[in-house]
């Protein structure tokens, strides 16, 4: 008795120190507001345990290894707080306060980490754990008991009227262990009956949480045969919609088994969930730093040869250049900054060979920061089923666009999927909204409902043009055949890539050579580049252009501005085409990803040249070409094999740059006034 009070006289003392009675008080004074008794009133107390340690390590030890025993303790002296103060006239049993403690945090060790790849998990006491994980699905909120008063059928019996049977949620507890009809008086034995007036109810959400190595399957490589298991995670009350499908979080949580015969589940009761990210190393590579340095003569050269030697293991050099920048470039600037923006650079790339660009796709999506390969059998969006946990409501499970979430989907060929998924894929790219249908009766609700999922990720996807679509428009000139792929989707694609053979048999020639050598010495180098990085180097290379906050210099504005503005007249009054507010994004997106990849702060006008090369010659693929007449491969020129190539485009690169400006004074309205003649 003597440690019960003591500990008890700790627990005032770190309530009265971390400010807990004052927000005790003040949450009494919300409960006196209502006229309406209840059964239980839930009073939430932050619980720092570092602090709590400090104080009295008996304590600490309670809250961290029987947080239920705490947990009472806490109830007992708040309790008391509220009688001595009088802070609440309809409290008058200790059963009635109902108090949550809140941990802040958890010791930063093995005995407190719950791995949710690790198993068996039964073995593992039900104390605090932290566990961080990927949310594949969801449930709508729905509701529970959070508390109720039971009253003694025995009109004699002292119990028939007051609060001396109260029943509260606890941690993996169901529904019937709160509410049910044969539960007994604790003084005569007699049946007990639920005063219905004085329950109270609570929001509750299930949620499905993965281990992050488990996308690691998704994204088309080989993988070893671990398998991962998800945790059902119970969020309830003010943690309710606190997560959301595709993202990473931390949570503390209490395991719990859920009885519900003939079964027991495993689960976790969340106490306090963060959004959380996966640390990664973001250091440039010396090989990089040491390109950087030799390259700083030109601002064109850096990114040249990173695009040149991407890709090595796919394909020979000199092959598919433009194709590797326009992935580098998404790569970089695909992203989900500090102000939960999202910023995405889609890309569709048309070809004859889909399996090579297939695999170089592949490859690059390793680099990702969050790769996702669509699977034919898979569900692209989002799919419904019943929740197996007795709530019976819908649990939404993520698809592969949600899965993707601050990453790249790479949805493969298009020319194999039918008409109304290319319209459903359109009409996801165009709102960067996913609408899910879910019917009331199906799921035991009164009325249908509807909810929508912001889309964050950026799109990849290849059309084979050998198919050919019919398309009126491809006749322009310039315009590319498409394949199956309608007009609206390629639009709705912001950047479009063709990859031509300059070289023709020559280009299939390299190709089958390099796979060839590949095949019978795996592992060796067979092109002699001058320089040399490894799949690693281009992962660290990605993940720090990815976190470089840039800003447009005015040079750089004024050429992206005044080449929309010319481009739009002049399609507008040649071809009919309407140069969308998309496109100015697009710009912006293309030279802002251009200055990171070469690890610059500030855009500057050449990063805008190379956005608006890439940007006209996906318009001409699309519509056909304007009065800005550029080579089929204006980004890549001539090969790149030495020095005198790098100069070569340096060259042709400096003339592309006179043609736009001589196209922007020429034909944007105003443009004398910031460009000069000369």
């Amino acid at each position: 008795m003597a440690d019960i009070l003591s500990l008890k006289e700790s627990v005032l003392v770190y309530l009265d120190r971390s400010g807990g009675l004052k927000k005790l008080c003040e949450n009494c004074k919300h409960f006196n507001g209502t006229q309406q008794t209840e059964a239980v009133y839930r009073f939430c107390i932050g619980v720092n345990p570092a602090d709590v340690l400090e104080l009295d390590p008996v304590l600490g030890d309670c809250v961290l290894h029987d947080p239920l025993k705490a947990t009472a303790l806490f109830q007992s002296v708040c309790f008391l707080a509220i009688k001595t103060l009088s802070l609440i006239e309809k409290i008058h049993m200790e059963s009635q306060v109902n108090v949550i403690l809140k941990f802040t945090h958890l010791p930063p060790f093995p005995e407190y980490t719950l791995d949710l790849s690790s198993f068996p998990r039964l073995c593992r006491p039900l104390r605090p754990v932290s566990m961080e994980g990927l949310v594949i699905s969801m449930t709508r909120v729905t509701k529970y008991t959070q508390g109720a008063r039971f009253l003694c059928t025995d009109d004699d019996c002292p119990c028939s009227t007051g609060f001396h049977h109260i029943r509260v949620h606890a941690p993996g507890a169901t529904e019937s262990a709160t509410v049910r009809n044969d539960f007994s008086c604790m003084m005569c034995s007699s049946q007990l009956k639920e005063d219905v007036k004085f329950r109270v109810l609570g929001d509750k959400q299930l949620v499905e949480l993965i281990h992050v190595k488990a996308l690691d399957v998704l994204r088309g490589h080989e993988q070893s045969s671990m398998r991962y298991q998800s945790v059902t995670l119970f969020l309830r009350d003010e943690l309710c919609n606190s997560m959301r499908i595709g993202r990473y979080y931390r949570v503390l949580g209490i395991p719990a088994h859920v009885h519900q015969w003939p079964n027991i589940t495993w689960s976790v009761e969340a106490n306090s969930v963060q959004p959380w990210e996966p640390v990664c190393d973001c250091k440039v590579s010396a090989r990089f730093q040491e390109l950087l340095k030799g390259t700083a003569s030109s601002p064109w050269r850096f990114s040249a040869i990173v695009a040149h030697c991407f890709g090595l293991d796919v394909a020979p050099l000199g092959l598919y250049d433009t194709l590797k920048l326009s992935l580098l470039l998404s790569l970089v600037q695909t992203r989900i900054d500090e102000k939960d923006t999202f910023h995405n650079l889609d890309l569709l790339v048309v070809t004859t060979d889909t399996l090579i660009l297939d695999r170089l796709m592949t490859y690059s999506l390793s680099l990702a920061y969050r790769g996702i390969r669509h699977q034919a059998t898979g569900e692209m969006f989002a799919c419904l089923s019943r929740d197996e946990h007795g709530a019976g409501t819908a649990n939404i499970h993520a698809g592969s666009v949600l899965l993707a979430t601050g990453g790249v989907c790479l949805l493969g060929d298009l020319s194999y999927y039918r008409k109304d998924k290319l319209d459903s894929i359109k009409s996801v790219m165009e709102t960067r909204t996913l609408s899910v249908f879910i019917p009331g009766k199906k799921y035991g609700e009164d009325a249908d409902q509807q909810l929508s999922f912001p889309v964050q990720c950026s799109f990849w996807a290849a059309t084979d043009s050998s198919r050919r679509s019919g398309r009126a428009d491809c006749g322009a000139l310039g315009a590319a055949e498409m394949g199956a792929v309608p007009a609206q989707l390629a639009d709705a694609f912001g950047l479009v890539i063709e990859c031509r053979d300059r070289v023709g048999e020559q280009a299939l020639l390299a190709q089958t050579v390099h796979t060839l050598q590949h095949a019978v010495q795996s592992g060796k180098p067979h092109d002699p580049p001058c320089w040399e990085f490894s799949t690693e180097d281009y992962q660290e290379l990605v993940a720090h252009a990815q976190r470089l906050q840039v800003e447009l210099s005015p040079a750089a504005e004024k050429i992206i501005h005044g080449y929309y503005m010319a481009s739009r007249r002049v399609r507008s009054q040649g071809q009919g085409v309407n140069m969308s507010v998309a496109s100015i994004k697009l710009l912006i997106s293309l030279a802002e990803a251009h200055c990171k990849l070469c690890l610059r702060t500030q855009v500057l006008e050449q990063d805008a040249v190379i956005a608006v090369l890439l940007c006209e010659s996906s318009v001409s693929l699309k519509h056909g070409a304007s009065a800005l007449i550029i080579p089929p491969d204006p980004v890549f020129p001539c090969d790149l094999g030495d020095v005198d190539g790098l100069c070569k485009r340096d060259a042709a690169l400096d003339e592309l740059h006179q043609l736009i400006l001589r196209f922007i004074y020429t034909n944007a309205p105003g443009a004398d006034t910031y460009i000069t003649e000369e």
